[in-house]
């Protein structure tokens, strides 16, 4: 039977695979998904032009986000450890906590992304960051 931790921990891998898959949603569907996702229209036009830029930083984040999945998976003990397990899940739910609440900081340099894209995306890393620290402290005596 799972314990508390461990379920946060699924769920919060679950997130941020569902969130690679978003990004990568965005790579094959084009312009049409980044502004649906609240990128901004500077980045859909860049697509719509060709550039490789948006492409390249989309699916950067997808892996990244791909990894700390990896990692809050290993961390609930549903794939082998992986490297610097605790340590990785500590900087991975700062940098999501981080992430949530510095959203103010942050969108004056992305002005092109819609205030719906900040407070969903926000929202969100909030969510994760809550699941990944309490699943984190719980099960921190067996990383």
């Amino acid at each position: 039977m799972a314990t508390a931790g461990t379920t946060a921990l699924i769920v919060g891998a679950t997130f941020s695979a569902l969130a690679a898959v978003a990004h990568l949603g965005c790579v094959v569907l084009g312009p049409r998904a980044y502004r649906f996702m609240g990128a901004g229209e500077k980045m859909a036009r860049a697509v719509e032009a060709g550039k490789l830029q948006p492409t390249l930083v989309t699916l950067f984040i997808a892996a990244v986000l791909a990894v700390w999945a990896a990692y809050a998976l290993a961390g609930a003990g549903v794939i082998a450890p992986l490297p610097l397990t605790r340590m990785a899940l500590l900087a991975i739910t700062a940098v999501y906590l981080g992430r949530a609440v510095a959203f103010p900081l942050l969108r004056p340099a992305f002005p092109e992304n819609s205030t719906k894209f900040w407070l969903v995306s926000s929202g969100i890393c909030l969510v994760i960051a809550l699941l990944h620290a309490f699943g984190l402290a719980a099960r921190w005596a067996e990383l």
